[in-house]
């Protein structure tokens, strides 16, 4: 039997059974909890569980009695035609997000229907693995037949969005080498509204307009979702994207509540956004731990990135790699010299890994 990967709490746990479940290794989390008022895992942790047992085959999956304790062996994933209703209590990208480390490595391409809420300001929104994260996996190599569509959104409370998520399978990803971020050459967006005035996604647009106005190129969509389409609360949410000459992504997101107006929540998002170009690097915040996953995966090659500052969520994932792939990368900090449009360059990292030469033995080669 493989060694046994064991760590505490509840912090990292879709992380850590993503990594054992492509390195194949057993792992057990304890003390989930254990001296919370509620202890154990959450529903939407169950669900999240259930989900990782419709896309693989043969895991195996022990849950303590009291809930603090689960260990976990890792099957095959097989992917395929899945349905999932993700509740209500996290939103779809709270699941969305670990498929699309998984589904490039499937046996079969996955197809894969979520229900729930589409846009919050706890989980990734749809529009942001849509236009940032799915792009950085044709870096790598994965891009035909590789999208997302969203037939209708779901704001909290209640949801009622729906996602379909389509991934192509590949054998060996390729290695990269991305360390010119380039300049800012357009800004991209989507404001949406459900179950409100149309007026309300026109107003965040100009507010964010109006803050990004430096550059030329800014195209954000005003959508107003009706009555199949809209989900079963009301609503709105702007996400951004700036993209560079060379096809660097920076994002920023921003969801609007009861009481909140649609101009502050562009005007936010918009600063968001220029806080997020500011911190440099060739990959932003959200996409850190996406890249440096397929960098370790990728073949006995060296790949490099340059990256803004890690996020305290990237530095733990950093940690957990070693820990399931025996991988390392090399961090070099390079101080900023050129001036971008926000003023002085930062310092940035590059960072540097050999892949682990991984292998997708489901998919025959061609």
């Amino acid at each position: 039997m493989s060694k046994v990967l064991k760590y505490e709490g509840h912090n990292y746990f879709r992380q850590r059974l993503v990594l054992a479940t492509l390195s194949g290794k057993v792992l057990k989390i304890d003390k989930i909890r254990s001296n919370d008022a509620n202890p154990g895992l959450r529903d939407f942790e169950a669900s999240f569980l259930r989900l990782l047992e419709k896309v693989t085959n043969g895991a195996t999956i022990e849950i303590s009695y009291t809930g603090t304790s689960i260990v976990y062996k890792p099957g095959v994933i097989v992917g395929g035609k899945v349905y999932h209703d993700c509740g209500t209590a996290r939103a779809v990208g709270y699941f969305l997000e670990p498929l699309i480390a998984l589904g490039p490595f499937s046996k079969n391409p996955m197809n894969i229907t979520l229900n729930g809420i589409t846009n919050d300001n706890v989980d990734i929104s749809v529009d942001t693995i849509r236009t940032v994260l799915l792009p950085q996996l044709k870096k790598f190599g994965i891009e035909e037949g590789l999208e997302l569509e969203i037939p209708s959104r779901g704001a909290p409370p209640n949801g009622g969005g729906k996602v379909i998520f389509r991934c192509p399978i590949v054998r060996v990803l390729k290695p990269i080498q991305f360390t010119d971020e380039g300049r800012i050459k357009r800004i991209r967006g989507v404001a949406y509204c459900t179950r409100v005035a149309p007026q309300f996604s026109n107003r965040m647009v100009d507010s964010a307009r109006g803050v990004l106005d430096y550059v030329n190129d800014i195209n954000i969509a005003a959508v107003h979702y009706q009555g199949d389409k809209s989900g079963l609360s009301p609503g709105f949410a702007i996400s951004l994207l700036a993209k560079t000459t060379t096809s660097a992504f920076y994002s920023a997101e921003l969801a609007g509540g009861p009481g909140q107006a649609p101009e502050d929540i562009g005007l936010l998002a918009a600063k968001q956004l220029l806080a997020e170009i500011q911190k440099g690097g060739c990959v932003d915040s959200i996409s850190q731990t996406l890249v440096l996953l397929m960098m370790v995966l990728g073949p006995n090659d060296v790949s490099k990135v340059r990256v803004g500052e890690l996020t305290p969520f990237t530095i733990q994932y950093l940690r957990d790699l070693q820990d399931f792939f025996g991988s390392q990368f090399k961090i070099t900090q390079e101080t900023g010299k050129d001036q971008t449009v926000l003023g002085a360059a930062p310092d940035t990292l590059l960072m540097t890994c050999v892949g682990v030469g991984y292998v997708n033995t489901n998919k025959k080669a061609t």
